[in-house]
Formats: structure tokens, sequence, C-alpha cells
């Protein structure tokens, strides 16, 4: 992925996929078919604001403002790579 790929990048979670608390578990959860994936740390924030009108750039900025001091600049972007190829977000 270019640089200008990321920065213009909205990500958004699969139309399959939602994102939901359970508390019993105490966890949030990435639900895909037949799947459970549990969120663990910041994760679940970082996976909220994926929500198809942030570029990536936004949701690093917010995520900054939010965690002063936070490598989120470094780990962010190559979070939601992850997820991307995973089939996670679009």
């Amino acid at each position: 992925m270019t640089a200008t790929d990321v920065t213009a990048w909205r990500p958004a979670l699969a139309p399959a996929l939602m994102l939901r608390h359970d508390p019993v578990r105490g966890a949030d959860l990435l639900l895909l078919p037949e799947r459970v994936v549990v969120l663990e740390g910041h994760a679940s924030q970082v996976v909220g604001l994926c929500d198809g009108t942030r570029t990536v750039p936004g949701i690093v900025g917010e995520l900054a403002a939010r965690f002063p001091g936070a490598p989120v600049a470094a780990e962010v972007p190559a979070f939601l790579d992850r997820l991307r190829g995973e089939g996670w977000l679009r």
C-alpha cells in the first residue's frame, strides 16, 4: 500500500462484521460469520473509529489526542492494514 493509499483510505468494517460489547466477558468483540474475535487493549477503540468517514490520519490524530505519548502514529496504520488483510475492513 502506498502512502497516498493510506492517507486517502477511510476504513470501515466489512458488511458482515459487527463490533459488540460482551458484558459477561467484560470484553469488546468483533463478530464475524461463524467466528468471534476478542479485542484486547485499545483495539476496540481503534476499530470503533473505523466508520468509513475518517481517514487513517484522522483516526491516528483522534487517538493521539486521547492517548498523549502513545505510539499511535507507528502502530495504528499497521494494525488497520492487518485488519484489512484479514478482510475485516474495507
